[in-house]
């Protein structure tokens, strides 16, 4: 089944200190895993979850790519990316079956980039 939770903030590269802390940005080529089992009301043993993932700064373009943290990488876009002003798209992320549920964030693009990542649901 699906489950809302409120808006909640797990990530975001922009701040270095709170509960959503991501900082640095993602430089161009960076695979990050980052942790969403467990944070803003989603259990460690969620499938999936909903969000709503941003690129607040891009200074090249690409695309950025998140799948599950136990999984290869794959040819699929989360959201696709162009210099200047911040791009946003809604988004199910499957999180890893083998643990707390991560993810794995890759940065195709020619540059930095700075995510934000917000969940608003999961699945289970």
């Amino acid at each position: 089944g699906f489950f809302t939770v409120m808006p909640c903030r797990v990530i975001d590269t922009r701040v270095s200190t709170g509960p959503s802390a991501g900082s640095p940005f993602l430089i161009a080529g960076e695979t990050r895993s980052v942790v969403l089992g467990g944070r803003c009301n989603v259990p460690e043993n969620a499938a999936a979850v909903s969000a709503n993932v941003t690129i607040a700064v891009a200074v090249g373009s690409g695309d950025v790519r998140i799948v599950p943290g136990d999984y290869a990488q794959s040819p699929a876009t989360t959201i696709i990316v162009r210099p200047g002003g911040a791009r946003a798209n809604n988004a199910l992320l499957y999180l890893a079956t083998d643990g707390p549920g991560t993810v794995s964030v890759r940065n195709d693009t020619s540059g930095p980039i700075h995510l934000i990542v917000d969940v608003n649901g999961f699945f289970q």
